[in-house]
């Protein structure tokens, strides 16, 4: 600890004190505690807790003290529970206060936390509600040069990027949804026998950017849905905060692989001519054109369901690695074992389709997830009880990161409903203004 004197500090939560040495403090588990540990002033530590004695060196938290007690079994024992006759949800807060979450809770304890939130469609988050005034700008009555410009950046911003913000982001959301179901039903509709028929061209021609084509109906919807989304892009950029973060999200990423395609087809028409051998072949254009179909994902901008859908992905990446690995062994194990006794053993029966253990593999991984195309299967007894015992083990393996994958779902669920709630009443504030 960089302020303060003495060998040991006191911590005084609720009344109850807490004695540690400081470099106990260094790599303490709560996040909340272990910042005093870098503390420099006095400043810095009434920033962490709400009142301090130099000449005893203690720190005083106005928390509920019981709460902090069951905590503290938590850093000394590795368990944490609810504790009793008080509320799940003042519970919690007390936890994200201290720097924990609702992860490191026993399983029972989780999904009683789980419950109540549901039913509550509470979400405590760190972050102050849109809409309130900074701490430091209170009782001032003279806003800071450029205030004005930065407030109306902040309010276009939210209006690209949040869609329950106000009614011009509902309007903009609703529109960008409408042109991309109809970029979708363009882009399937172009596939059909019967919107080529008439015209008597080709998959290949179909892919070409020519001058007739834009004049088409479709072409000219394409050309109005690619404008819209590259203007929506472009304005987005300009007013985000970091723009190298705005490059770096994966939506965004998906905004370009989405919209890049359709200029880069119009450039190799314009360069390489209308009868070029790259156009003739057209290999290239119908990959760039069938990118479109990642418009699909701009959805997630808009639903919850998706985002709770994406955010889930990007917490549990360590959980989902776990069932790649459990597969990938299982996978190795058995699809050897099957191509062993159903050719590799010369019992007078062998099955071609287990000709080597990659031919193997696809019959162990349609197995296990229970697929089962059934184009390809044991023929003999041992292949066969081979085949369930793997049936039986993909179900178990599957089945094992599921709950860890469904508590963190559950809880990107109500983080992302909250944050929509909080949108949602400054919507209402702004009808009653």
């Amino acid at each position: 600890m960089n302020f303060g004197r003495g060998p040991s500090v006191v911590l005084n939560v609720g009344g109850t004190r807490y004695s540690f040495s400081r470099e106990v403090l260094k790599d303490f588990p709560l996040r909340r505690v272990s910042r005093l540990h870098g503390c420099l002033s006095e400043q810095d530590v009434l920033e962490v807790c709400d009142d301090y004695d130099r000449e005893r060196n203690e720190y005083f938290f106005d928390r509920h003290s019981e709460a902090f007690g069951f905590i503290m079994l938590y850093v000394r024992h590795g368990h944490l529970r609810f504790v009793p006759h008080m509320c799940e949800l003042s519970f919690y807060n007390e936890m994200i206060y201290w720097g924990l979450e609702g992860s490191h809770l026993d399983y029972c304890c989780q999904r009683r936390l789980d419950d109540r939130m549901s039913e509550t469609c509470t979400y405590y988050a760190a972050e102050e509600p849109p809409g309130e005034p900074a701490r430091g700008s209170e009782g001032k009555g003279r806003r800071p040069p450029g205030a004005e410009g930065r407030k109306w950046l902040e309010r276009m911003r939210r209006t690209f990027e949040e869609p329950t913000s106000s009614v011009a982001a509902q309007v903009l959301a609703t529109v960008s949804i409408i042109f991309v179901i109809v970029s979708m039903v363009v882009l399937c509709a172009s596939t059909l026998p019967e919107w080529r028929a008439p015209e008597n061209r080709s998959v290949e021609e179909q892919s070409r950017y020519t001058a007739e084509s834009v004049r088409e109906p479709s072409g000219i919807i394409e050309a109005i849905c690619i404008g819209w989304f590259t203007a929506e892009c472009i304005v987005r950029f300009i007013v985000s905060k970091n723009k190298c973060e705005f490059v770096r999200r994966p939506l965004n990423i998906i905004d370009l692989l989405a919209i890049t395609p359709y200029y880069i087809s119009v450039l190799m028409t314009v360069f390489t001519g209308e009868n070029s051998q790259l156009q003739r072949a057209g290999v290239t254009l119908r990959v760039l054109r069938m990118m479109r179909i990642f418009w699909v994902i701009k959805l997630a901008r808009h639903f919850i369901g998706l985002q709770t859908l994406g955010l889930t992905l990007k917490r549990c990446y360590r959980e989902m690695v776990m069932l790649l690995v459990f597969i990938c062994v299982a996978m190795a194990i058995f699809s050897a074992l099957s191509q062993l006794l159903e050719n590799g053993l010369d019992l007078g029966t062998k099955n071609k389709d287990y000709a080597s253990i990659p031919a193997a593999c696809w019959w162990v991984i349609i197995s296990m997830t229970t697929v089962g195309y059934g184009d390809m299967c044991p023929i003999t007894v041992p292949g066969r009880i081979l085949g369930g015992i793997c049936v039986v083990s993909g179900i178990v393996l599957l089945a094992l990161p599921i709950t860890f994958i469904y508590h963190s779902f559950v809880q990107c669920y109500h983080e992302l409903k909250f944050r929509s709630a909080r949108y949602s009443r400054s919507l209402s504030a702004e009808f009653l203004n």
